[in-house]
């Protein structure tokens, strides 16, 4: 653990827990080391202190320091994609990974951390009817009590039975000045939300509550800023490409979101990138704000 994310969880301040696989495996390089030092900048703006999460030689490492973050962002040094599953058998190999949504939750939760930031959330696939391919992501959050502030799930995925899972699992999904659930690109979905928060203050006094009754985490749906939105023609458009050539090339298991989330980037020009990384920044200057703001109630 870095000494600044040491000291502040000791101090009762503020700590948002930041994914790394969205720098490994979720945008291409040199996008994603920018992108990973916006986010952090936008937890400290928010009043709270960056933990980017990683495996590097065998270590958990949480709170990444610059030139980790470039040996992370390095499209020439393999890394594995690190699950909650994968960290114990990760470790005893003394391998370098990046951790999905499902992972870092899982370090997050045993240091105390409350607070996570995300671009978008793994859930049920399209044909999990048949391959049972459905993210871990929805596993580990039944039982890591953690604030996950996302942009809803991302629109290759099958978003009605993803809701209905978490529904099931018992996990809160909320949300941010909205009903709509948000299709990671896409501001709405079509599906609507049991409920919703305002405001910061709001969100952490929810959580608090939530926490209260229950172990599971809680999602607060924070939509990609309406002039970031990408073109919904396009997004189909996108959308019919990216999964008709990754079935055509049989593409299965882990590397299923990646190859479809590189189709949309070259079927938009890049314009889906840049919406990535905007509204995954602004899910870390949330999550900062509310960390920052759920420090102070427990205070």
């Amino acid at each position: 653990m870095s000494e600044e994310v040491a000291t502040a969880l000791q101090e009762g301040r503020g700590v948002v827990a930041l994914e790394s696989c969205i720098i490994a495996q979720g945008l291409p390089a040199p996008v994603n080391l920018m992108v990973a030092q916006e986010c952090e900048d936008a937890v400290r703006e928010g009043g709270s202190v960056p933990a980017t999460i990683a495996v590097l030689e065998g270590r958990v490492v949480v709170g990444l320091n610059a030139a980790e973050l470039e040996r992370l962002a390095d499209p020439s040094r393999p890394m594995v994609k690190l699950s909650s599953r994968d960290l114990g058998v990760a470790i005893a190999a003394g391998i370098d990974g990046a951790t999905t949504v499902a992972g870092t939750v899982s370090v997050a939760k045993r240091l105390g951390i409350d607070v996570m930031a995300t671009g978008g959330l793994g859930g049920v696939h399209r044909d999990a009817s048949v391959t049972y391919d459905e993210s871990a992501d929805l596993v580990a959050l039944t039982y890591n009590s953690v604030l996950v502030v996302a942009s809803g799930v991302k629109s290759i995925l099958n978003i009605e039975a993803t809701l209905e899972r978490l529904d099931t699992l018992g996990v809160a999904v909320v949300g941010y000045k909205t009903r709509q659930f948000p299709g990671f690109y896409l501001r709405d979905s079509g599906f609507e939300l049991d409920w919703s928060v305002e405001s910061v203050d709001e969100a952490a006094d929810a959580f608090a509550r939530h926490r209260e009754f229950s172990i599971t985490s809680f999602i607060l749906a924070n939509p990609v800023a309406a002039h970031h939105e990408l073109d919904r023609q396009l997004h189909d458009e996108a959308l019919e490409s990216a999964l008709r050539k990754t079935h055509m090339a049989g593409v299965k298991g882990k590397a299923v979101s990646p190859t479809l989330l590189a189709e949309f980037a070259n079927h938009t020009g890049g314009v889906s990138v840049q919406v990535n990384r905007d509204l995954v920044v602004a899910n870390a200057a949330l999550a900062g704000a509310i960390a920052s703001s759920l420090a102070r109630s427990l205070a």
